[in-house]
């Protein structure tokens, strides 16, 4: 049979067939506001429990996108639950002033305008980055408005108001007194061009691929004899780190090998140290026919043992110490791993901990 109006049993509603929302919200917003919804909430919610919903500020650059609206539509659900659900239900807007992006922008404006950052006085400088993030509160505040979010917006803060900074200032000081600040070193990722740390979400790597290679470190004083004239064998994807190596890592609860090999041209040296569990992985790789296992031992023998720097000829004449450390494993390489401090967070902390 023929669909048609007649037979089709459609609900009855005094419901217009288009929503017009972009008409209609903005007469909703206007209503809530002639209203005072926010004010009457408070009124009456007063000496309930209370719930109050502080923002994980937003940064003040730039308007609203997908990901804030998602965030301030279930921010604003949560606030209006709890409120429906007898407390009272306080959502504080909040907005992150500070850092690169704000100076950036202004820096772009000087560039437009032919002005050199550096003979911009750092107060005036300052300043126009304070100016320009207030505007984008205004902007966000007007953008969440319009999203339907009810909140303390005549009393949100922000990282830049005095009030905020004179309080960090205060707690940094409570710090200070008690004796528990102290200046310490983490890597941070730096931009040479904007003269700056950036985060890790900032940095996008381009495809590359390396060569990977096996480097001997030849031992130079160790407490167990029969090391005495071989050498720790590392693999590794990133060579260019090698000059950078400051110590080698093991691990205690490993099981190592003493190799003998005989027929690589190019490597004199016979005896390798390797982890034991690797050994047919790497004489596969290595092309190596034949090799003999002449001891095996336990990793935290290694505990003393100093080797020569590869680069021992090109002046690189300090020792590089072997040092214990748990991220070492059996995936892949030879058990044993060179560390580069000034390029990775692994490296770094363990050699900071050994005083490197």
């Amino acid at each position: 049979k023929k669909m048609s109006k007649d037979n089709l049993h459609l609900p009855k509603t005094t419901f217009s067939m288009k929503a017009s929302l972009p008409n209609k919200e903005p007469l909703i917003l206007e209503k809530w506001k002639k209203n005072k919804i926010f004010e009457k909430l408070r009124k009456n919610s007063k000496g309930k429990e209370k719930f109050i919903l502080h923002d994980g500020p937003p940064y003040a650059n730039g308007h609203i996108h997908m990901g804030t609206a998602l965030n301030k539509i279930l921010k604003d659900m949560i606030t209006r639950f709890h409120q429906m659900n007898g407390k009272d239900s306080v959502y504080v807007p909040g907005w992150d002033c500070h850092g690169l992006p704000i100076e950036w922008k202004i820096e772009e404006q000087y560039k437009k305008k032919k002005k050199n950052k550096d003979e911009v006085p750092i107060k005036d400088f300052r300043q126009e980055c304070r100016e320009f993030a207030k505007n984008w509160i205004q902007v966000h505040i007007k953008e969440f408005q319009r999203l339907g979010v009810v909140g303390d917006f005549e009393n949100y803060y922000s990282t830049m108001s005095y009030e905020a900074e004179a309080q960090i200032v205060r707690e940094l000081g409570k710090f200070l007194l008690d004796g528990s600040l102290y200046q310490g070193f983490k890597p941070v990722l730096w931009s040479t061009v904007e003269k700056t740390a950036l985060a890790d979400a900032e940095v996008e790597y381009m495809d590359h691929t390396s060569n990977t290679v096996f480097v001997a470190f030849k031992v130079k004083d160790t407490k167990i004899d029969f090391l005495k004239d071989a050498s720790v064998i590392i693999w590794t994807t990133t060579p260019w780190t090698i000059p950078a190596n400051k110590a080698l890592a093991f691990n205690s609860s490993i099981e190592y090998s003493l190799v003998e090999i005989n027929e690589l041209d190019h490597f004199k040296d016979k005896k390798i140290i390797v982890a034991t569990n690797l050994i047919e992985s790497i004489v596969k790789s290595c092309g190596i026919e034949n090799h003999k296992i002449l001891k095996t031992f336990k990793g935290s023998e290694f505990q003393g043992t100093i080797c020569n720097h590869p680069f021992l000829k090109m002046k690189f004449d300090y020792d590089v110490p072997m040092l214990k450390a748990n991220f070492v494993d059996l995936e892949q390489g030879t058990g044993i791993v060179h560390c580069a401090p000034s390029h990775g967070p692994d490296d770094f902390n363990l050699c900071l901990k050994n005083n490197i």
